[in-house]
């Protein structure tokens, strides 16, 4: 063993305990240039250590499945129409059944033709004969509503995440659970149920143009036209600050919808000093739009969001260019959140709560001092041990657990990992098993001082023995760590993070880090006894 390996060795282990404390350090102290803090970050911590939300939601996918089912009645009718095929009551009942009733043979056969040729996911699933009338049942295939419900759960997924990263939450989990459900761990937030809304919004946009040929107050007496729907919207008197509800009646047809927008910003009336959101469609909705304003010069087009109005003006003209606005009684944080969810898209089905919980900062705090202390305590514990078991060898050991504390911290903050409280627990438990090899190791090399042999050949004798036991016992750990980590959720994800990147520093510092300072004394130093 020459006097340069020790070196390169020494080097190699300097230059990765500086890394660690160069990415540890804007964790312990504020204290540091600005350089320095633009290229770092501080230990995130979980839910359960800052405060935060806990959330479960329930993607209601069987309306998902009502959508599309809604659509591809309105397509097949279209069709029916195109193609000239006699048809009655062409209805969707419940979930994903159609019915319609055919008047003859003749067209039964055409309509059996076109269901095969362009609707190939529908399916009769029976059919009733009377008088020489059929009346068909269809229904959407199982192979694609079980590709509907998938699609809902991905597409929730997506349009949650785009909608929490725009509200400026650091670090979200927001993570599938099953086939319907997704579990949010928002740490940090303020508001609460200011998220709530935000995330749980379908966020449908629609433009419908108002029935003024029929009579409001005949509609609300039941008396609803054909072809219509009635909806509400609010006032809110400026003096009083009372939230009015105002009826609307509209035709059910919707003009266009929010899957043309392009973007959505909040913008500052100069004239009243309200804040209200700008629309900007893409270039197949300005067109759609400038075609849809023209036809319905001094018409009222209502803009409906999840069902509620938010305003129905009269075109005065032909809008080209593809914007709009969406005034109400908003204040700046409602206005923001509905260009959020807007710019962020419509869920493809409602979410409900199933599950909700607020941890508190103070007792986040409570977790991080008490994580603290068990760590403080379990290593001096573990100090005094090994010093008055192993003598100066203990030292040796000690000086690695150090170093391995050092590193833990260090990757988790480098790889911008979140710490949890299950996370702390596996830190200790990886001050535990970082000793443990030590044992392992200074066992065998007693073992080798026993036999006679010296003290070179005793460490060299000790580490190659208990080597192969050592890689054996945390690579084991590392597959079940690692087994945990994918399968597992929140706080079992993270108690296999910090297990995961503990067991490596650990069978670093207890392997590498201590021959080093072994192979120091024996080779450099010259010592002729162990003192183990």
């Amino acid at each position: 063993m020459s006097d340069k390996n020790i070196k390169v060795r020494g080097i190699v282990t300097l230059v990765i305990v500086a890394t660690a404390l160069f990415f540890l350090i804007p964790s312990i102290t504020q204290k540091i240039p600005s350089v320095w803090s633009n290229h770092t970050e501080k230990i995130h911590l979980g839910l359960d250590l800052q405060g935060g939300m806990h959330l479960v939601l329930e993607v209601e996918t069987e309306k998902a499945v009502e959508s599309a089912m809604e659509r591809i009645s309105n397509e097949l009718k279209n069709t029916l129409m195109e193609k000239r095929v006699r048809f009655k009551h062409l209805d969707r009942e419940s979930g994903a059944i159609t019915t319609l009733e055919l008047p003859n043979k003749e067209a039964s056969t055409r309509f059996e033709k076109i269901l095969k040729n362009d609707f190939p996911n529908l399916d009769i699933k029976s059919s009733e004969i009377t008088e020489g009338k059929e009346k068909v049942y269809l229904k959407i295939k199982d192979k694609q509503i079980a590709s509907i419900e998938k699609f809902a759960l991905e597409q929730s997924l997506e349009t949650i995440r785009n909608r929490v990263d725009e509200f400026g939450v650091s670090e979200p989990e927001i993570i599938p659970q099953g086939k319907e459900r997704i579990l949010i761990q928002l740490p940090g937030i303020k508001d609460p149920q200011r998220a709530i809304n935000l995330i749980g919004k379908t966020a449908l946009l629609e433009f419908k143009l108002l029935d003024e040929s029929h009579s409001l107050e005949n509609a609300l007496r039941g008396n609803v036209p054909t072809g219509d729907v009635i909806a509400y919207g609010y006032r809110v008197e400026s003096e009083t600050g009372r939230r009015t509800k105002i009826p609307y009646l509209l035709k059910k047809k919707t003009l266009l919808t929010g899957e043309s927008l392009e973007d959505a910003r909040v913008s500052i009336s100069d004239r009243f000093g309200e804040a209200y959101v700008s629309l900007k469609f893409d270039s197949q909705g300005a067109r759609d739009f400038d075609r849809i304003t023209a036809a319905n010069v001094k018409k009222r087009l209502a803009i409906v969001l999840d069902g509620v109005v938010h305003s129905a003006p009269v075109i005065q003209e032909r809008i080209s260019g593809g914007n709009a606005q969406i005034t109400g009684s908003f204040t700046t944080d409602e206005a923001h959140d509905l260009a959020i969810v807007l710019r962020a898209g419509a869920l493809p089905a409602p979410v409900r709560i199933l599950e909700q919980r607020t941890v508190g900062p103070s007792l986040g705090q409570d977790s991080i001092d008490k994580g603290i202390l068990s760590i403080i305590v379990g290593s001096i514990l573990i100090i005094l041990f090994m010093v008055m078991y192993y003598n100066l060898s203990g030292i040796v050991a000690d000086i690695a657990l150090f170093l391995n504390i050092v590193l833990i911290l260090g990757a988790l903050a480098a790889f911008k990992a979140t710490l949890t409280l299950p996370g702390i627990a596996g830190i200790v438990l990886t001050i535990g098993m970082a000793v443990d090899a030590n044992v392992l190791i200074f066992e065998r090399i007693r073992e080798e001082l026993r036999l006679g042999k010296s003290p070179r050949a005793a460490i060299a004798g000790g580490y190659s023995k208990a080597l192969l036991t050592i890689v054996d016992a945390n690579v084991t750990t590392l597959i079940a760590a690692l087994v945990l980590f994918q399968f597992g959720t929140g706080p079992i994800k993270g108690f296999a993070v910090t297990l995961s990147i503990g067991i490596i520093c650990s069978m670093f510092t207890a392997i590498f880090v201590t021959r080093i300072i072994y192979d120091y004394f024996i080779w450099d130093r010259n010592i002729k006894r162990v003192s183990i």
